[in-house]
């Protein structure tokens, strides 16, 4: 059943991309829970999930997941991509600024036997993105400065 979970995180990934967010949490179990470790943020269910992919859609509109290459680990498949856009929407308190981000991620998604995802996390580095969207300086900038 693995290839399969691995089916399941392309077409998760197609869905954010095309922003067909119900058709995502679908795949998952109603008691799916999904971690942040960047923010140290937990989702639950399938109506926190989807409202953790409006989060990134509405500060990115244009946010899409690229490069992605997929690990099968069994009831587990680890997704590692690139993920893009433009911030043209707040995200979270910061105001947008226009700026493009460009950032590795880090995905881990866990399957039941029925082949419904029972929990994902995400991993990544924040500060990279504030750097990247000019809410912070890198450590040479500042020590210039």
């Amino acid at each position: 059943m693995s290839r399969k979970n691995v089916e399941t995180c392309i077409t998760v990934h197609r869905g954010f991309n095309a922003r067909d967010f119900d058709a995502v949490v679908k795949l998952a179990a109603e008691d799916f829970v999904y971690n942040d470790r960047a923010r140290g943020i937990t989702f639950r269910g399938r109506a926190g999930f989807k409202n953790h992919m409006n989060s990134w859609a509405a500060a990115l509109s244009n946010a899409e997941v690229t490069e992605a290459t997929y690990t099968d680990a069994g009831n587990a498949v680890v997704a590692q991509f690139i993920g893009r856009g433009v911030n043209d929407g707040p995200l979270g308190s910061l105001p947008p600024t226009g700026r493009p981000l460009n950032l590795p991620f880090c995905e881990i998604f866990r399957f039941n036997d029925a082949g419904q995802i029972i929990s994902g996390e995400a991993y990544y580095d924040q500060l990279s993105i504030l750097i990247q969207l000019g809410h912070a300086k890198a450590q040479e900038e500042a020590a210039v400065a």
